[in-house]
């Protein structure tokens, strides 16, 4: 009997940095965009105390088996 193997998923990150006078309006439409294009969803959020923050997207690596 052979061990199953599994899979570990694997992701890509993307850094959005995001100036201080950016609205919370702006930040949600810039990330619903992102999420919506481009299969990105959050993985992290940062608000630095200057009042700008850092997003931390990623998304899923769809690896295909080869079948011969």
């Amino acid at each position: 009997m052979q061990p199953k193997l599994v899979r570990q998923t694997e992701y890509e990150y993307r850094s959005l940095q995001m100036p201080r006078g950016t609205s919370r309006n702006a930040a949600r439409q810039l990330l619903t965009e992102h999420a919506e294009y481009g299969h990105w969803e959050l993985d992290r959020l940062r608000l630095l105390p200057d009042g700008s923050r850092t997003v931390l997207l990623r998304r899923r690596i769809i690896r295909q088996n080869r079948s011969w």
